[in-house]
């Protein structure tokens, strides 16, 4: 059972601002179309940033019997919803006989920040007697993994990272290892994230992390342009269901890309600027795991959060670890219509990639508009391009300096 077995992609599932499925949002991201709007879940008043990239016309009740809902996060319903899909898509069904060898990594930077919020308001107003039982289970990290363990029967491995913006990646990538040591024969992994509450935006802007362009939210996130001015909230979930090849093909499920590669670093520099050296690290850590030369990957979904520091910095990352070849690739960052779900960002940003292999095109990053001489590589700017993805990465950095890369390869 030990060693290093191949590990495959068999299904995929996204809810996120520009849909609550995989097909809504891959369709709106090759169009170009942003999912960055004005907030409506509370009155901005008095708010620095009053934009996000807010999932639109989710419906729980489609996944969750609705006395159940109100006992979940919001992230928690997300990670359902897109794990929903990922095992539909995957024709997965896990028998008693697999069970002990089928689980969830699930991540998250927050959890249930909505459930905080509203229950610490119940404590203050109306006492301690008042606070729902539900509350702890339905606030902490591992509950999304939990709920989806419960929901299919997955008595294998179950965790749940919180790194805050490679959560998900780091979901990924354990789920990986999980695999390819024998652990498991399949792994339901990613990240999920609900955190565009009062305290969410305004806690990341007194940070003066946020983009603060209120009068043109679709034009706000702008990543490796010369004029952005900080990153998008956004939310969602990602999800992947990763499987051994034996298994795959023992139950004859469709491929849609091999996982090859995972890498892990930490700056050990600052609790939020980047410092480039663990992105340097974490790159070539996952080329070297996946067992190719850096002229041999096409494609970087890049971390890209529109932010000064970690655009540039990526971008430096980038040169150094491929050398000239850094400007014969092509990176984008769906952020740029995304907007940045923090801990979900990796498991979305994985079932992208994946997309881009199956589909051999590469979503674009919109709102390239000025140039940054610092940032002067191929962004694949504003249009889907047609493309042979042969190895595709994926970056996440997290604050505190923890960054985590993915390699999928089509398969073969």
């Amino acid at each position: 059972m030990s060693g290093n077995r191949r590990v495959v992609v068999t299904g995929l599932g996204m809810v996120t601002a520009l849909g609550n499925t995989s097909r809504e949002t891959w369709a709106g991201l090759l169009s170009g179309a942003s999912g960055v709007a004005p907030i409506t879940r509370f009155d901005t008043t008095g708010f620095s940033t009053t934009f996000a990239a807010e999932v639109k016309g989710f419906d729980p009740q489609q996944f969750i019997d609705k006395k159940e809902i109100k006992k979940m996060d919001l992230f928690i319903h997300y990670a359902i919803a897109a794990a929903e899909e990922a095992m539909t898509m995957a024709n997965l069904r896990i028998a008693p006989e697999i069970a002990d060898l089928a689980g969830v990594f699930i991540g998250s930077g927050i959890g249930g920040f909505g459930v905080i919020e509203r229950e610490h308001e119940t404590l203050l107003k109306q006492g301690p007697r008042r606070v729902s039982p539900f509350f702890i289970p339905a606030a902490i990290v591992n509950l999304a993994a939990g709920q989806v363990s419960i929901r299919y029967g997955l008595k294998g491995p179950n965790s749940a990272p919180c790194t805050a913006c490679s959560s998900g990646s780091h979901a990924l990538g354990d789920a990986f290892r999980v695999i390819q040591r024998g652990d498991a024969e399949v792994m339901v992994a990613g990240g999920a994230e609900s955190a565009i509450t009062p305290m969410g935006v305004s806690g990341f802007g007194s940070m003066r992390a946020l983009s603060t362009r209120n009068d043109n939210p679709t034009k706000a996130s702008r990543p490796f342009d010369l004029e952005r001015d900080g990153f998008v909230i956004g939310e969602g979930a990602g999800i992947l269901v990763l499987e051994s090849l034996e298994h795959a093909q023992k139950r004859d499920a469709r491929i849609l890309a091999e996982f090859v590669g995972f890498g892990m670093t930490s700056d050990a520099y600052h609790i939020t600027a980047p410092s480039g050296d663990g992105a340097v690290r974490v790159m070539a850590k996952t080329i070297r795991d996946a067992g190719i030369a850096p002229q041999d990957v096409q494609y970087i979904n890049a971390h890209g959060t529109s932010t000064p520091f970690n655009d540039k910095f990526e971008t430096q990352g980038i040169k150094e670890v491929f050398g000239e070849h850094a400007y014969r690739l092509a990176i984008s960052s769906t952020k740029s219509m995304l907007g940045h779900p923090l801990g979900a960002a990796g498991g979305i940003e994985g079932a992208i990639s994946t997309l881009a292999i199956r589909d051999q095109i590469l979503p674009p990053t919109i709102n390239q508009e000025a140039r940054d001489p610092d940032c002067d590589l191929d962004y694949v700017p504003n249009q889907a391009r047609k493309a042979e993805v042969v190895y595709a990465m994926s970056n996440s950095f997290g604050f505190g300096g923890t960054n985590a890369c993915i390699m999928l390869k089509k398969f073969n």
